[in-house]
């Protein structure tokens, strides 16, 4: 059967040329200056409010009395849940300032080596705990578990999530990473039998590089180098063992000068990619039910109004509300002694309870 609907109408438009703020990575040896040099960064006049997130790293609080250091400190529990939170706000205030044609928003990560490190964690708990890994370890509690690769495809959507909020956030954003000279190996892994035979390594996810426009090291007796940029306006030599040397590198002459940003082109904002219309409407559902059923009465017509929707995705948003006004409207439901929910809290709580009366837990506090 012919579909005798009209094809959608294309939408086009020409290029701005203008030169999107960009994603910088700065790695290199410990002690080199990484995070001093983006702290000095955070005070520039040509820069709007900056922001730190500090992962695992200690010198957030002290590097604000670098000269020219003006940043705000980001709050968070150490949970991934709660750092992509932190980064979706950064991210929403970035575009709110784009679009009011305000100084770019700054973020600095410090460092992207310990939130990949985080999710390797993550990763090798879940093996551990999986049926396979208990049984393993059971018969030997010093065997080896290696995470499957469905473990590692969740951790790297967990680093695809952070890095693509990164690469859309319509700000300067600086990516703070450790990397270091180790021994080169062959095809097989193994060590290459000649004498001085090193590659550099960047601690991080395989994909860190890609994500960055430019990449940035810093060594403690060498000039800092561009390693590589994605730039009309400069050319970076293309051998990674030849990169480009920098003797006075900062990062405001790198953005503003080398690069040609400017603060009077706003680059426009990079729409989300989703795969429906409906995952965009998850996050407004799960606030609207904090507030309570008349805001997801609302939100219910303001869907139903919304341009755009399909049926379908009309529908799975529907019973998102659904879903959580029945919620709010049956609690007894949710209190029933017998179900999982509520033996999963009376466990928690009776843990609480011990743990408060146990004298290494006082010792601790």
């Amino acid at each position: 059967m012919s579909n005798l609907s009209s094809p959608p109408k294309l939408r086009t438009r020409k290029p701005t040329g203008i030169i999107p703020w960009p994603v910088i990575l700065i790695e290199g040896e410990e002690k080199a200056g990484k995070s001093h040099t983006a702290a000095a960064f955070t005070g520039s006049e040509k820069t709007g409010q900056a922001y730190w997130l500090e992962l695992g790293e200690e010198t957030a609080e002290e590097y604000i009395n670098v000269p020219g250091a003006d940043y705000e400190l980001i709050e968070h529990n150490g949970s991934y849940r709660d750092i992509l939170g932190q980064i979706e706000a950064v991210h929403a205030e970035a575009v709110r300032a784009a679009r009011a044609k305000e100084k770019p928003v700054v973020l600095v990560i410090d460092s992207v080596s310990n939130l990949w490190r985080m999710l390797v964690n993550w990763t090798q708990v879940r093996a551990q705990r999986s049926l396979t890994g208990r049984k393993k370890l059971e018969a030997d509690p010093d065997a080896e578990i290696k995470p499957t690769m469905n473990l590692w495809n969740d951790a790297g959507e967990r680093w695809a999530r952070v890095m693509y909020l990164v690469r859309t956030m319509p700000g300067i954003v600086i990516l703070l990473a450790r990397g270091k000279e180790v021994t080169a190996l062959d095809d097989r892994g193994e060590p290459i039998p000649r004498a001085k035979a090193t590659d550099w390594r960047v601690e991080g996810h395989k994909s860190l590089a890609y994500d960055a426009t430019v990449w940035v090291r810093l060594r403690r007796e060498v000039d800092p180098q561009i390693v590589g940029a994605r730039s009309l306006k400069f050319t970076v030599p293309r051998s990674a063992k030849k990169p480009m040397h920098v003797a006075d590198f900062t990062i405001e002459h790198l953005v503003f000068g080398l690069m040609g940003c400017s603060i009077h082109n706003q680059p426009k904002v990079t729409p989300e990619l989703t795969g429906d219309l409906a995952q965009v409407w998850d996050p407004k559902v799960k606030a609207a039910a904090e507030s309570g059923v008349e805001a997801l009465k609302k939100l219910w017509w303001d869907a139903e109004k919304e341009s755009g929707l399909d049926r379908e995705e009309l529908a799975i948003i529907r019973h998102a509300i659904e879903r959580k006004a029945a919620e709010l409207s049956n609690p007894k439901k949710l209190d029933d002694p017998t179900s999982d929910a509520a033996r999963l809290r009376a466990a928690a709580a009776q843990v609480r309870d011990e743990a408060d009366t146990s004298p290494e837990f006082d010792a601790a506090a």
